[in-house]
C-alpha cells in the first residue's frame, strides 16, 4: 500500500542512480530536502534524494517538536512569516498529516495585570491570521483558574494566564514520512550517500559525485538542489561561484523530565531574557527548552552541556512551585538552527525567513526558514530549479497531497476500539500507534499478528515497531532505530544502551546481519553513547 524503504528498494535505488539521468537531484534528507523531493516528484519530475547520514539525522530530528507560527515573532513584527507558518500549520493538521500533527494547549503566564491586554491582543492576532479555525481560540484565565489548570505552577507569582493552542509532532517521523511519500511518487531515495563534489558539463552543474555503500557513483541530473541546513556552507564550497549567503548556527537544547514531575494540563510558554521557554507534553515526558546561542563547532558534534541544562532548569523553576533538579532529567538533546547570516550578533534576533539562490547554472541553494514552513520552502526552491528546464512543469501540488498514513486515519481512530480488540492490544497502545503511523498501522499490526512475540514492549515501544523500522522505514542500524524511528535514545538517560542487545536481535534478520555483524553493531552503538551527567 505504501512505499517500503527496505533492502530491495535500496538495491534498486543504487542501480538507478548509477544509470539514469534525473531531472532533479536533491542533496539533504532533512525536512526541507525531503519536502523538495516530494514536491518535485509529485509534479512528474524524475527525482533523486541523497542524504549523507540518516533521514532527519541533523536539525530535523532535534527541534522542539512544534508546528507553530512562532508567537514571539509577532513582537519582532514578522507578520508575513507568522501568517505563512500558521497557514501551513492548518494544512498539516487538517489535510497533510493529521496522524502526525495534533493540537496542544499552552499557558502563557502573565506577570502583571496590564500584560493581559497587550499579550491578549497578540494572541488574538495569532488566532486570526493564517490558519484561523484549525485550533480552538484562546481564553483568558484568572489566577485561580491558572492554578487549577497547572497545579505545579507557582500561580501566586502571576496575575493569571492566557491559554492558546498550537500543534506538535514527532519531527523525525514527519521527515521519514515525507521521504516515504516521495518514494511513493517515484523518487529514488538513498540515505548514507555523501556528496563529495559537484559534476559540471557545458558550464553548468549537472549532478554530483556520491559515496555510497563503499562505492563512488556519478549521479547525473539536470538540476541540483542543496537543502543541507547547517551544512549549507560546506556544499557551497563545492561550487565554483561565490556563496550567495552564509548560514549561522544557533544551538537549541532540550531536556526531558518525567510527566509526573509537573502537573499541568497542556503545555507552557514563558519569556526568557533571550527567547522563550517551552514546557511541552511528550508521551510519558515533558520536553523543556530551549536555548538559543551561537555555535561555531562541528555540526555533527553538537551536544547539551551542563551549563545548557542548568540554564533550562533555572528558567523553568522560576514558574514551578516544586523546582526540578538534574536528578529529574532523564534525557537531553541538542540541535542547530540554520539561520541566514545577518548583521546581528544575537542569533535569537535573526530572521527565520528563508532564501533561495542560484550560485551557478544548474545549482540551487535554499537555507533559513522554520520547520513549520518546510513545504513552502520546498515549493520555492523547486519553482526556481524548474524554471528554464525546457519542459512544462505543473505548479506545486503538495498543499493538497496527504502524506503516507493520512488517508483513512480519522476512520481508524473512530474505530480504534475494534482495532484494539482484533489485534489483542490495549486501546491506549492502538491510539499511540495511530498517532505514529496513521492508516499504515495495519502494516505494523500485521507483523505482530504473524509473530505474537512482536507484541512485547521494548523501552515503551512494541517489538513490531522496531522490526517495521527496518522493513518499511529505511533504518539501517541501531542509531537509526533508537534515535529517530523510535525516540528511545532521547527518552532514556543511557540513550538506549541497555536495550541495544534486544533491538539488535530484532533487526539482525531483516538487515541480514551475521552474528559478528550484530555484535559489532551493539558494541559500536554502546561506544557512541555517553551518560548525561546528573
Amino acid at each position: 500500500m505504501f512505499a517500503r524503504l527496505d533492502s530491495a528498494r535500496r538495491a534498486d535505488a543504487l542501480r538507478s542512480i548509477d544509470s539514469a539521468e534525473f531531472d532533479v537531484l536533491v542533496v539533504g534528507g532533512g525536512v526541507v530536502g525531503a519536502g523538495a523531493a516530494l514536491d518535485a516528484a509529485s509534479r512528474g519530475l524524475s527525482v533523486a534524494l541523497v542524504e549523507a547520514h540518516d533521514w532527519a539525522a541533523g536539525t530535523s530530528s532535534r527541534s522542539s517538536k512544534l508546528v507553530h507560527g512562532g508567537l514571539r515573532y509577532l513582537e519582532q513584527l514578522e507578520f508575513k512569516l507568522v501568517r505563512e507558518a500558521l497557514k501551513e500549520r492548518g494544512l498539516l493538521l487538517r489535510r497533510l498529516a493529521p496522524h502526525l500533527v495534533r493540537p496542544v494547549p499552552f499557558l502563557f503566564p502573565l506577570e502583571k495585570q496590564w500584560e493581559r491586554a497587550y499579550v491578549g491582543a497578540g494572541v488574538l492576532l495569532y488566532d486570526s491570521i493564517g490558519g484561523a479555525g484549525a485550533v480552538p481560540m484562546h481564553r483568558h484565565l484568572s489566577r485561580r483558574r491558572m492554578a487549577e489548570v497547572g497545579p505545579s505552577l507557582n500561580a501566586s507569582a502571576f496575575a493569571g494566564a492566557i491559554r492558546y493552542y498550537d500543534a506538535q509532532m514527532d519531527d523525525a517521523r514527519l521527515v521519514m514520512t515525507l521521504v516515504r511519500t516521495a518514494a511513493q511518487h517515484g523518487a529514488t531515495v538513498l540515505s548514507r550517500a555523501r556528496v563529495t563534489s559537484l559534476l559540471r558539463s557545458e558550464g553548468a552543474v549537472r549532478g554530483a559525485r556520491v559515496e555510497v555503500d563503499g562505492q563512488t557513483v556519478d549521479v547525473r541530473a539536470r538540476r541540483v538542489i542543496s537543502a543541507t541546513g547547517v551544512w549549507t556552507d560546506s556544499l557551497n564550497s563545492m561550487s565554483s561561484a561565490p556563496a550567495p549567503f552564509n548560514v549561522r548556527m544557533s544551538k537549541g537544547v532540550h531536556v526531558l523530565v518525567p510527566r509526573e514531575r509537573i502537573q499541568l494540563d497542556g503545555g507552557l510558554i514563558t519569556r526568557t531574557e533571550k527567547s522563550v521557554l517551552f514546557v511541552i507534553p511528550w508521551g510519558a515526558y515533558w520536553i523543556v527548552g530551549t536555548t538559543d546561542t551561537p555555535y561555531d563547532g562541528d555540526p555533527a558534534a553538537v551536544s547539551a552541556s551542563d551549563e545548557d541544562v542548568a540554564y533550562i532548569l533555572d528558567h523553568v523553576n522560576a514558574v514551578l512551585r516544586s523546582p526540578l533538579t538534574v536528578d529529574d532529567v532523564v534525557g537531553t538533546y541538542a540541535g542547530l538552527r540554520p539561520l541566514l547570516d545577518g548583521a546581528s550578533g544575537d542569533t535569537a534576533k535573526l530572521s527565520r525567513e528563508h532564501a533561495v539562490a542560484q550560485p551557478e547554472p544548474g545549482f540551487f541553494v535554499i537555507a533559513g526558514g522554520k520547520y513549520t514552513t518546510y513545504r513552502v520552502m520546498a515549493a520555492d526552491v523547486v519553482d526556481a530549479a524548474v524554471s528554464g528546464l525546457g519542459q512544462a512543469v505543473a505548479p506545486s501540488l503538495t498543499a493538497r497531497l496527504p502524506l503516507c498514513g493520512a488517508v483513512g486515519y480519522h476512520e481508524l481512530w473512530a474505530d480504534r476500539a475494534r482495532v484494539a480488540a482484533e489485534s489483542g492490544l490495549p486501546t491506549s497502545t492502538v491510539e499511540r500507534l495511530l498517532g505514529r503511523y496513521g492508516s499504515a498501522v495495519s502494516d505494523v499490526l500485521a507483523l505482530a499478528a504473524q509473530d505474537p512475540a512482536l507484541k512485547a514492549e521494548v523501552a515503551g515501544y512494541l517489538a513490531a515497531e522496531i522490526v517495521y523500522a527496518v522493513t518499511h522505514e529505511g533504518a539501517l542500524d541501531l542509531e537509526d532505530v533508537l534515535h529517530r524511528r523510535t525516540r528511545i535514545a532521547v527518552e532514556h538517560l543511557d540513550q538506549g544502551a541497555s536495550v541495544a542487545d534486544q533491538v539488535a536481535d530484532l533487526i539482525a534478520g531483516p538487515l541480514r546481519w551475521s552474528v559478528a555483524d550484530r555484535d559489532a553493531a551493539v558494541q559500536a552503538y554502546r561506544a557512541s553513547t555517553k551518560m548525561v551527567a546528573r
